[in-house]
């Protein structure tokens, strides 16, 4: 499993979100309260975050787990208003590699799953990235469920799907098949969605902002558990929708 996070709102320093918050990422990652899975998460980490000038995000991954890298002050010192981030606690027989880590990027797309797709590497993975385009699959890094199921979901984009349609028509596809914990987050810089989907995410909209996470950052109100099943979706304004799965 997984921690992550997605923010839209006032610009403001990524350490707010990632380091100073109570029980902000590197807090989440080293002591998770509502993880299903694994105690902590060493395997690494990463940060998406856009800027007023790009609409393709910048992004910073490291394998040194999020609470001992001498690197995380500097990227929290960049500010922002749209961020996606994670911390890895890498699945069963996958490497922990650079390539492993969300969030994955593509254009102005940022995607991180929280989750497992259970047997990956017995042959569903095979099968699923085949569902690939030919022209996306020759740019998947890794060896990871999370990378080619953003590479489904870009495919879906293009043809036309919303952001909350692409995650909920990836998450259809692999449980029409097996069977895993698919949390995920897609966010573009202007919106962002977010599924849960056997583990737990939480979001608070308020004050011109949408912030969804695994777990609360703070004790601050006001929080609400997402409902299993469901995709939230939301823009600087805060939460504008829900869909069911």
């Amino acid at each position: 499993m997984c921690r992550h996070l997605a923010y839209l709102g006032p610009a403001a320093p990524l350490s707010d979100l990632l380091i100073d918050a109570p029980h902000g990422l590197v807090a989440q990652a080293r002591a998770p309260r509502w993880q299903v899975s694994g105690k902590d998460n060493p395997d690494g980490y990463g940060v998406a975050w856009w800027t007023d000038d790009a609409d393709t995000p910048r992004r910073h991954r490291s394998t040194t787990c999020i609470w001992e890298d001498p690197l995380l002050p500097r990227v929290g010192d960049h500010h922002t208003g749209a961020v996606v981030a994670a911390a890895r606690l890498a699945s069963p027989g996958s490497p922990v590699d650079v390539t492993g880590n969300a969030p994955f990027v593509s254009g102005r797309y940022a995607w991180s799953l929280n989750g497992v797709v259970n047997g990956w590497h017995d042959g569903i993975g095979d099968e699923l990235r085949a569902r690939v385009t030919p022209e996306r699959r020759v740019w998947i890094e890794g060896v990871t469920d999370g990378e080619a199921l953003f590479a489904l979901a870009l495919d879906a984009v293009e043809q036309g799907a919303s952001l909350e349609d692409a995650v909920a028509g990836v998450i259809t596809t692999v449980e029409s098949r097996t069977t895993g914990r698919l949390n995920i987050v897609l966010g573009d810089g202007h919106r962002v969605v977010a599924s849960a989907r056997g583990n737990s995410l939480f979001a608070r909209g308020a004050d011109g902002s949408c912030l969804l996470a695994s777990e609360p950052l703070d004790a601050d109100g006001p929080w609400e558990q997402v409902a299993d099943g469901t995709v939230v979706i939301g823009d600087v304004t805060g939460l504008i929708g829900t869909q069911a799965l």
